[in-house]
């Protein structure tokens, strides 16, 4: 059995290398980003969101408390999260659209996904991706119900993030997908319960179990035009993925709240 100083190092590394992973916060791991490493680690990517929706939830309520109205609060909370991110799966969205969208062959496709310049699919897909967010916040408006909303967005935007990279195969050898490898079924399982109780804390079961529906359907509809399109996931994928969910919770949130 391991000892429990040990395992208590391993615990921080890995929420430490989640979050290096899908933010820019200064928190670079001590543990080696090889042999599996950062596929074990994936079970805290719903930790890691948490805190990014929690800095966007802390904005939010500090732009109401300061007289700004919704629209300007929850803008300001996007912003937030995007930049605490480095706006990583925004570019994985954008890339995912034109690759997809603007490619004709495999091998097109995935070049255009690499490609640095942003095309109009990708314009697009971020317009859509935002509005339909910024509409979600501003339609919840109050700010606790915006936090929690939030925070069940994030955490478990992520949470589903490892099971998606252990069900569908990199669609190359290398890039980001492919070098962080496939993680195990204890880091898919635990991510999963991570995201489940989030949403169910924070937004209740009934909505909780709305979110998991969309979430899978979104998911298996994202793998299957994945697989079909360029013979699997990517690390800009993974990013539509995150960025997907984001925008699912959000909208079932704000639906459930203009329904009372």
């Amino acid at each position: 059995m391991m000892p429990r100083a040990e395992l208590l190092r391993d615990l921080i590394a890995d929420l430490r290398m989640a979050a290096s992973f899908v933010t820019i916060l200064p928190v670079a791991s001590s543990k080696p980003a090889a042999d599996g490493a950062v596929a074990r680690a994936t079970w805290a990517l719903p930790v890691a969101g948490l805190v990014v929706g929690l800095t966007g939830a802390l904005v939010y309520a500090i732009a109401s408390r300061f007289g700004l109205t919704p629209n300007l609060a929850a803008l300001l909370a996007l912003a937030t999260t995007a930049l605490i991110t480095g706006a990583l799966h925004e570019d994985g969205l954008a890339d995912t659209a034109d690759g997809l969208g603007g490619g004709r062959t495999r091998e097109r496709k995935l070049e255009i996904m690499r490609d640095s310049r942003i095309g109009s699919y990708g314009v697009c897909a971020l317009i859509l991706s935002f509005g339909l967010r910024w509409s979600a916040l501003t339609a919840i408006a109050d700010p606790w119900a915006v936090a929690l909303a939030l925070c069940a967005a994030h955490a478990a935007a992520r949470a589903g993030v490892p099971a998606f990279m252990s069900l569908v195969a990199p669609a190359r050898l290398d890039g980001l997908s492919a070098s962080a490898g496939s993680p195990p079924g204890r880091s898919v399982a635990i991510a999963f319960a991570l995201g489940t109780l989030a949403l169910a804390l924070a937004l209740g079961p009934g909505k909780a179990l709305v979110s998991l529906i969309v979430l899978s359907l979104a998911g298996l509809m994202l793998a299957r035009l994945a697989i079909r399109q360029v013979g699997g996931q990517t690390g800009d994928i993974l990013g539509a993925f995150e960025q997907t969910g984001e925008i699912l919770i959000l909208l079932v949130a704000a639906a459930f709240q203009m329904g009372r």
